[in-house]
């Protein structure tokens, strides 16, 4: 699989477009675009959906492996490779581990994920970017802070809510929850 720094790199060479073009055009300042393009891990999902609204393309295209154009069946057999997205372009790794469930699907418009969420102390970065978000507590508890409220889901669970507005999901007390996400980002 290419990396996702790499489909960014392609596709802004493909387009003619500098980090500074993109910058502007994710609303990113240049210091964290470069940080992007020099970098193997992948951004916090604000930044990649920015990132691909300025390219033109669906947020997908930078976890795609292969795409089918039929139905997708992802087999519990064949669980898909954890993705964690790194916080707000620091050193600091992300609290939560991402499974795409539909990764070979061309043309999606939603994107599917198991996310596991591992508890954390630090609740200051949160994030905002186009679209809308549906998560499904499927194991433990978790705590979603959306613009000034705070919603706490337990299992069986679920929100779901415009991403646009100031959010951040951490797991409800010591243990790590798992969910069901899906992100849908106009593109």
């Amino acid at each position: 699989m290419v990396a996702v720094t790499e489909k960014i790199k392609i596709l802004c060479a493909g387009k003619n477009i500098s980090a500074e073009d993109l910058a502007a055009g994710a609303g990113l300042r240049v210091d964290q675009v470069n940080r992007i393009l020099e970098d193997e891990r992948i951004p916090s999902l604000a930044s990649l959906i920015k990132i691909a609204r300025a390219l033109g393309v669906r947020p997908g295209t930078f976890l795609d492996d292969s795409e089918e154009i039929g139905p997708v069946v992802t087999r519990h057999a064949d669980s898909s490779p954890t993705v964690t997205f790194t916080s707000h372009l620091t050193d600091n790794n992300s609290h939560m581990d991402f499974s795409s469930l539909a990764a070979r699907k061309a043309g999606r418009n939603m994107e599917p994920f198991l996310i596991d969420i591992k508890p954390v102390t630090e609740t200051e970065n949160y994030s905002s970017h186009e679209g809308e978000e549906f998560l499904f507590v499927l194991e433990g508890a978790i705590v979603v802070h959306y613009g000034k409220e705070r919603y706490e889901l337990q299992k069986g669970d679920s929100i779901y809510y415009d991403s646009i507005v100031n959010h951040l999901v951490t797991a409800g007390g010591n243990s790590t929850a798992k969910i069901l996400g899906i992100v849908y980002s106009p593109a």
